[in-house]
């Protein structure tokens, strides 16, 4: 059995095999509501055969999108449209998890293909006032500069992620991702590039540190006990005046010690400048196998992981516990049925439902 289909269990949730799906933003919600397009981009990676089918990052309030066609769960009502992409996914045999996000000071932003996403006019109806630990643009095309937050909003956002955690529960949600990267809200108060607060919120590690803590603190009360709930951490800048690795496993720990279960190994992106990503095919694996050693959390590979024979040596090597596929799945919804003929796992078909997988069994069987 190749280890790239065992399962894999955390709390009272059990992944049919290693290999999840991304959060990947759609920028095709109305208001924050999903939609047709959300059941057939999720439901058909669920049908795939993945294990771990993930939401795009779904704002926990309407200033928390990306675009003014981003996702959200800040009210009641969002609830069930989400509620019928869960409901399809689990009946294929896979497990649905929602990621939850704040963009912070990268809001107000058109979709990518419109102005190259460059953040919306001041004057546009649809933009909105951003937030951030200090007043510092991110730059580039992401040239306004936001409000600095009070610790009255700290204190409201926390709120808004763990109503969130609550809506998601509701509309069936059985794994939960904090999106603590990209440059995002949370991401950014770790980073000394975004982070120049003086407060209990700013300074060194443990001020950094605080907003992300205190947000996993009361998500995780609002989430049940028997449920997974993940972290989605920048771990580098891949530029000196941001956090260290170190700092990430520091902070990796104290979120383990509060009941995080899993972390999602990515990149800070807290400016536009950081030229020095190696990118190239699983250039994050050595420095998520350092993660998974350093603090003993289960943890998840991404970016750039494409080949079957690539994500059996990351999970067979015990770099990672999962793999997890964005533009690999979007090229190919089968991904996971294809890696198992790559990998010559016997009856390969099963992977998929009855309603493929079945057209696909060799004859005489």
């Amino acid at each position: 059995m190749p280890a790239l289909f065992t399962p894999f269990t955390l709390r009272g949730i059990t992944l049919r095999n290693r290999i999840g799906i991304s959060p990947m933003c759609q920028y095709h919600s109305h208001e924050g509501f999903v939609d047709d397009w959300h059941l057939a981009h999720l439901g058909a990676r669920a049908i795939g055969g993945a294990g771990l089918v993930m939401t795009e990052a779904t704002a926990v309030s309407p200033e928390g999108r990306i675009s003014p066609r981003c996702a959200g769960l800040w009210q009641d009502a969002q609830v069930e449209p989400w509620a019928r992409v869960a409901r399809f996914i689990k009946a294929q045999g896979a497990v649905p998890g929602m990621q939850l996000a704040h963009a912070g000071r990268k809001g107000s932003a058109h979709v990518p293909w419109v102005e190259g996403g460059a953040q919306l006019p001041a004057g546009d109806p649809q933009a909105w006032e951003t937030l951030a630990p200090s007043a510092i643009a991110f730059g580039g095309n992401l040239d306004r500069v936001p409000r600095e937050m009070g610790v009255a909003d700290i204190v409201r956002v926390r709120a808004d992620f763990a109503a969130a955690a609550r809506r998601a529960l509701a509309a069936g949600f059985e794994w939960l991702e904090l999106h603590f990267a990209h440059g995002y809200l949370a991401q950014s108060f770790f980073s000394p590039i975004a982070n120049q607060r003086s407060d209990a919120y700013g300074g060194g590690f443990e001020g950094r540190a605080r907003f992300l803590l205190e947000t996993v603190d009361e998500v995780r009360a609002a989430w049940p006990d028997h449920l997974p709930l993940a972290v989605r951490l920048g771990v580098t800048d891949f530029d000196p005046r941001g956090h260290s690795i170190e700092e990430s496993l520091a902070l990796l720990g104290l979120m383990a010690a509060r009941g995080v279960d899993l972390a999602d190994i990515s990149l800070g992106f807290n400016t536009p400048d950081a030229s020095a990503i190696p990118w190239g095919p699983g250039f994050l694996v050595p420095t998520t196998a350092r993660i998974r050693a350093a603090t003993g959390l289960p943890v998840a590979a991404g970016w750039m992981i494409s080949e079957a024979a690539q994500a059996e040596a990351i999970i067979a090597g015990q770099q990672a516990d999962l793999v997890l596929l964005a533009r690999a799945s979007l090229a190919d919804p089968q991904w996971p049925y294809h890696a198992a003929v790559a990998l010559g796992l016997p009856d390969a078909w099963s992977v998929l439902p009855r309603q493929t997988g079945g057209a696909l069994q060799p004859r005489g069987r």
